[in-house]
C-alpha cells in the first residue's frame, strides 16, 4: 500500500503511550494499534485532527505517500 502509517513514530517522538493516545481522541486501545499497524482502509478526518491536536503535529508527520508499482502506472495514464 502506498500510504505509509508513521503514528508509532511520532508517538515515540513525543513520548506518548498508546493507551493515553486512546484515551484521549476516544479510540480503544484495539482500533489505536490497527491504526498504527497500517491495517485500516481509512481514518475519520475528526480522528486525524484529534491525533494532530494532542501530538501538536501535522497529517504529513503521521501519514506518508511511498509509490509503488500500481501508482506509478497509473502516473504514466495520466
Amino acid at each position: 500500500m502506498p500510504i505509509i502509517v508513521r503514528l508509532d513514530v511520532m508517538m515515540a517522538k513525543r513520548k506518548v503511550r498508546s493507551n493515553a493516545l486512546a484515551r484521549a481522541i476516544g479510540l480503544t486501545e484495539a482500533n489505536l494499534s490497527l491504526l498504527k499497524s497500517g491495517k485500516v482502509k481509512g481514518i475519520r478526518f475528526s480522528t486525524l485532527e484529534a491525533i494532530c491536536a494532542y501530538l501538536e503535529c501535522q497529517p504529513g508527520d503521521i501519514l506518508e505517500f511511498q509509490p509503488d508499482e500500481s501508482a506509478a502506472k497509473l502516473q504514466e495514464a495520466v
